[in-house]
């Protein structure tokens, strides 16, 4: 036993120190002398790529790659090797040629990148992020507190041993530590170090400290330059110096920017509005001859928002190009669009004036002309090339307008189709494993007697449910979609509705909270009970003057049922010369009563549009007319629906938590139910409705992947 001791404690501890060897950080390398290596560099305007022959013009054509997939945070890190080596595969085929990651990705993202690169005679290349945590950003911190740019430059050296292959990290409570092994450091062309850095946190690092000493290090210094600015330099230095002595390697290095912290000039009274007190101007940060691979400027810029240009005096039509050509003028060194993207989604948060490149509300194919459109107005306006936000969609995502409405507990185990930041992607997730249950098409030969919730005078009425949506058909003999009338509706909780739909003069057997009214093409829409009204109860105050629950509010049984809305970004306030001029400054608030009277947008301070309004067209993305916000298709005597969960005030179907009573809690709070009730009828005779079972779909939510429409059209600009 003494002699197996012997052996073994110099064994172990031999382990122990070769593993402090190799992934320590600090002192523990050997430092490097001689000329640092680097195969990517940043000169003049344009960006240069030595793939072995000498150094060639590269235009930069990307995608950002997320962390999340279904069922899974991002921070879960639960995307498999097999899943990256597909994915890089099928970003190849679009013709990008850089992918961009935001920070730290997991061990398989690693491995599977050296692998799809190693034996590859084109290979992709990296742009790697670092992060910095949302709890500094939001905190009360400068950005010169050793609480705040310490952790950020900790994450700048791991990332660089990361890419290298030399880091072990300890995974939260985990037992064991992550290896990141591989060395990917031969297709890294260079780091984007930062993120959409908040206005208040710029301002308040360059305003509230006495002005820091300009920065002269062995890589960067600083002229003019702002603490922020200074900030970002320091960074900039310890990561190309720890690199450089550690590796004998450089690469690129940009500082993540975007309008809200843009170096560009407004008028005071636009700059006021849009509270722009911060600047972050990169030009006052310079490399030393001592850092080969330079900078280049890197910028998130979407048509929407924040759109500065279209309320300047003088504007183009495309104020997204005009801004653009701004910003590459300004700078000296090479621009990145680093970000640029529409969602696919059936919600909306803000549409760009000019072009209609929204933030929602467009079809897959919408999106990927958008995206086109996009990129060759980021090459026209002289930038280094692009980088599509983003590859994948994100169901954990959530969205400023919709975010009160959902549990934000529980939004990776479904799909909320009105929450605009979960479908950026070019790959889809839809629900089911190898197809959904339901393709609103014209063809109802996916539905059995099984779904068969109520029959009543020849019209019939199925449905049934997935992670996206609830889908219904009715069906009446010689019924056509395009031209006949029926309505469907459906109870979910039992605190409110109503019997009778006053405005739509129908009447039903038991109190709903939605009515279906099916009506041709340009006429259909989703009705909610007044009382029900989520954006009524919630952003009275956004939408007119006064706060609802000083005003007298609408009772549980209220018979008035009105269309659904969405806020938007974007005040009308500032769209007027005086607040006069609106008339909303009465003597008087407006009763309730006569609200719905007058022109509800006369009087709105923040705009809103109807999300509850349903398009006609097929839904499934094998046909040759596949419309991806289609809602309601029809066939031969049937019709085919599909609803968003949250449309119907759904919270959390995977618990199948609706909202409870506004009123009575003071907003959202949750109401868990079994089952709810519809039914289906002309409208010429009372309504019965009848039960339909729901069962919570869980934390294991079934789905397969999808190449989007927009992957194809990006595709054929790519290659």
């Amino acid at each position: 036993m003494k002699k197996f001791l012997m052996i073994a404690v110099p064994g172990v501890l031999l382990l122990f120190l070769l593993d402090w060897l190799y992934f320590g950080v600090g002192v523990l390398y050997l430092p490097h002398h001689g000329q640092p290596e680097y195969f990517a560099k940043a000169e003049g305007e344009s960006l240069y790529l030595d793939q072995g022959s000498g150094y060639a013009g590269f235009e930069l054509k990307g995608v950002n790659l997320g962390l999340g997939k279904p069922g899974h945070y991002a921070t879960e890190l639960s995307i498999t090797k097999e899943e990256y080596l597909r994915w890089f595969g099928q970003i190849q085929d679009l013709g990008a040629n850089v992918i961009r990651t935001y920070t730290l990705a997991g061990p398989d993202f690693y491995q599977a990148f050296y692998e799809f690169n190693r034996d590859n005679p084109d290979p992709l290349y990296l742009l790697h992020g670092v992060w910095v945590d949302d709890y500094l950003i939001n905190s009360s911190y400068s950005a010169l507190d050793e609480e705040f740019y310490k952790p950020f430059f900790r994450s700048c050296k791991k990332t660089v041993d990361a890419i290298h292959g030399r880091f072990k990290e300890w995974a939260g409570d985990s037992a064991f530590p992550r290896f990141y092994r591989w060395d990917i450091s031969p297709w890294v062309c260079g780091y984007i170090l930062g993120v959409e850095w908040e206005g208040t946190l710029v301002t308040y690092t360059d305003k509230s400290f006495p002005q820091r000493e300009q920065l002269d290090g062995d890589y960067f210094y600083t002229e003019n330059a702002g603490n922020f600015e200074i900030f970002l330099a320091s960074a900039g230095e310890e990561t190309a110096a720890y690199e450089t002595e550690k590796y004998g390697a450089q690469r690129m290095i940009a500082f993540s920017n975007w309008p809200t912290t843009d170096p560009l000039d407004y008028p005071q009274t636009l700059a006021e509005y849009f509270l722009k007190s911060a600047r972050i101007d990169v030009e006052h940060i310079r490399c030393k001859e001592t850092f080969g691979p330079g900078q280049f400027a890197s910028y998130h810029v979407y048509p929407y928002y924040p759109d500065y240009y279209r309320f300047l005096p003088v504007h183009e039509e495309n104020t997204y190009l005009q801004y653009l050509r701004d910003i590459n003028a300004h700078h000296t060194m090479p621009v990145v669009i680093s970000e640029f993207g529409v969602p696919s989604s059936r919600g909306m948060a803000a549409y760009e004036a000019g072009l209609g490149r929204n933030q929602g509300n467009l079809s897959e194919t919408q999106q990927g002309e958008a995206l086109v459109s996009m990129y060759r107005d980021i090459r026209e306006a002289g930038s280094a090339g692009g980088i599509v936000f983003t590859w994948q969609d994100e169901w954990f995502k959530r969205t400023w307008n919709t975010m009160t409405s959902v549990d934000l507990t529980a939004t990776p185990y479904w799909s909320d189709y009105q929450t605009n930041e979960q479908y950026f992607g070019l790959l889809s997730f839809d629900p089911g494993e190898a197809e959904s249950v339901c393709y609103p098409d014209g063809d109802k030969s996916e539905w059995t007697e099984e779904d068969l919730v109520c029959q009543q005078d020849g019209v019939r009425l199925s449905m049934k449910y997935d992670e996206r949506y609830i889908y219904l058909l009715a069906e009446q003999e010689g019924f056509n979609a395009l031209t006949g009338k029926l309505y469907i509706p459906i109870d979910t909780t039992p605190k409110s509705g109503s019997a009778r739909a006053g405005n739509l003069g129908i009447k039903m057997e038991r109190a709903a909270d939605f009515v279906v009214e099916l009506d041709g093409p340009g006429n259909s829409r989703l009705w909610v009970q007044e009382y029900y009204d989520g954006i009524e109860a919630l952003f009275y105050d956004k939408i007119t003057p006064w706060d609802l629950f000083s005003q007298v509010f609408p009772q549980p049984d209220t018979d008035a049922f009105v269309k659904i809305r969405l806020l938007l970004q974007r005040d009308l306030y500032f769209q007027r010369d005086s607040l006069e001029d609106q008339n909303i400054l009465d003597d008087r608030p407006i009763p309730y009563a006569e609200y719905d009277q007058r022109d509800p947008m006369h009087y709105s301070r923040m705009e809103n549009y109807e999300t509850g309004k349903l398009t006609y067209g097929s839904a499934n993305p094998s046909a040759p007319d596949f419309n991806s916000l289609a809602d309601f298709c029809g066939g031969d005597g049937f019709v085919e629906l599909r609803l968003p969960w949250q449309l119907l005030n759904f919270a959390d179907p995977s618990r199948m938590n609706i909202h409870d009573d506004y009123y009575e809690h003071y907003g959202v709070e949750y109401l868990r139910i079994d089952e709810l009730y519809a039914g289906a009828g002309d409208g010429t005779k009372r309504i019965d409705m009848k039960p339909f079972s729901l069962k919570p779909l869980g934390r294991r939510p079934a789905y397969h992947e999808r190449l989007k429409e927009s992957y194809y059209l990006l595709q054929s600009l790519w290659t």
